[in-house]
């Protein structure tokens, strides 16, 4: 490798990190949607593997071909594609992610998806693959899919070091919702609310009950994978107090350990080995910090809600039949409604850190019959959705119709894993 080690630029600053998330203050109200989606060979009903003349590459190429995407690159191996702001992508087992430009009302995102799902399915028809809204592959384990070759995924792969990080990586699909805010208080406000509804959204789209064509036992064992991948960077970010700022976030992105860097297109391995705080003091082997460092750090970190220039919300199984636009919809209800978000806090406040810490570990296993403080958390999950509901009927734009598959499950005691 012949790249240059020795680098001039001037030392980064602690307020351009603060930077990156002050400049995300926006006025607008809308809602992103990533949407990830497990590609079966309809034949075999194993994970479609990237390369081979009916694989997701070729499949890729036929998208762009058809329908004038542009290609998204890794060296020289397709990984995704472009067009405009949207783009359609793969994760580290071939999991299909669209994801979507954000929109002001949820019946545009369901538009995209159909439209863009209107141009695939013949090709997919052709390919002999189907597109499966589970949160977990049901048949192929990690241990028969292949990693995609990008470069990224191969460092993350040797540095996560969960005994279910193989699983996360290559098995399982979620669906993520991104939301704006407008101010650094408007933004930490709506990251305490999201981190509290988090065990509970979890529970009840709960999604991933059979793998490897067996019963787990658990409900969500994508929930259980994210849990056992790399305590460091998953889970909760901050203790989401009352008075914590976008420093805060800060904070505990600077204490995290570095995965890799990019230099002139090649990936230089760090493997843990130093926090980006020891990195911005010290620089490593001739390397000193950048923004573009600082970024790509703060896209490795895994954390239930993630701070960026807007808030993403991630730990959702893939579900289907119009739950998944009910996803978008109940944190559209919540977050952008200054009361539903007070009840919201009214209702979840009263407990303690530690007891919504460990009710991500019960819900993996009995999603909304899981407990809290011996009662089962299902009542605080229709109570959750109903706040939702009522907040975008005040709207008048008809989008709590979104909402009506989850409480017609929610009515029955149910979750999308026991249907």
């Amino acid at each position: 490798m012949s790249y240059c080690k020795t680098e001039s630029q001037e030392r980064l600053e602690y307020n351009q990190l603060l930077d990156e998330f002050i400049l995300g203050c926006k006025t607008t109200q809308k809602i992103g949607m990533e949407y990830e989606r497990i590609p079966i060979i309809k034949v075999t009903r194993e994970v479609a593997p990237y390369g081979g003349e009916y694989g997701v590459c070729e499949l890729l190429r036929e998208v762009a071909k058809v329908d004038n995407w542009d290609y998204i690159l890794d060296d020289i191996n397709i990984i995704g594609l472009k067009k405009l702001h949207d783009t359609i992508t793969l994760e580290p087992g071939c999991q299909i992610e669209l994801s979507l430009e954000p929109k002001e009302f949820i019946r545009e995102l369901k538009s995209r998806v159909e439209e863009i799902d209107k141009v695939m399915e013949p090709i997919l028809d052709k390919f002999g693959i189907k597109l499966l809204n589970k949160g977990v592959s049901p048949t192929t384990t990690y241990k028969n899919i292949k990693l995609l070759p990008k470069r990224r995924y191969h460092l993350m792969a040797n540095y996560l070091w969960g005994i279910l990080s193989d699983v996360m990586m290559r098995e399982t699909a979620g669906i993520q919702v991104g939301i704006d805010y407008k101010s650094e208080e408007d933004a930490m406000r709506k990251f305490r609310a999201a981190n509290l509804m988090m065990p509970f959204v979890t529970a009840m789209y709960a999604n991933s009950r059979i793998r490897g064509g067996v019963d787990t036992g658990y409900k969500s064992f994508r929930a259980l994978a994210w849990l056992n991948t790399d305590n460091e960077r998953c889970g909760f970010a901050t203790k989401f107090n009352d008075g914590m700022g976008f420093k805060d976030y800060v904070n505990t992105l600077l204490e995290t350990p570095m995965i890799f860097i990019n230099r002139e297109g090649h990936t230089v391995s760090l493997n843990g080995r130093l926090t980006f705080k020891q990195f911005m003091e010290k620089g490593h082997e001739g390397f000193q910090a950048t923004i573009e460092d600082w970024q790509l750090h703060a896209n490795l970190y895994f954390p239930e809600v993630r701070l960026r220039n807007f808030i993403e919300i991630r730990n959702h199984d893939c579900v289907g039949g119009g739950l998944e636009y009910s996803i978008p919809a109940l944190y559209k209800g919540i977050m952008y409604n200054s009361s539903a978000l007070e009840e919201v806090d009214s209702l979840l406040c009263r407990y303690s850190f530690n007891e919504i810490n460990e009710l991500r570990y019960n819900v993996a296993r009995y999603a909304i019959n899981a407990k809290l403080r011996k009662n089962p958390i299902s009542a605080i999950c229709k109570e959750l959705v109903e706040i939702a509901y009522y907040s975008l009927k005040t709207q008048y734009e008809d989008e709590e119709k979104f909402l009506e598959p989850i409480m017609e499950l929610l009515k029955k005691n149910k979750v999308p894993a026991d249907v």
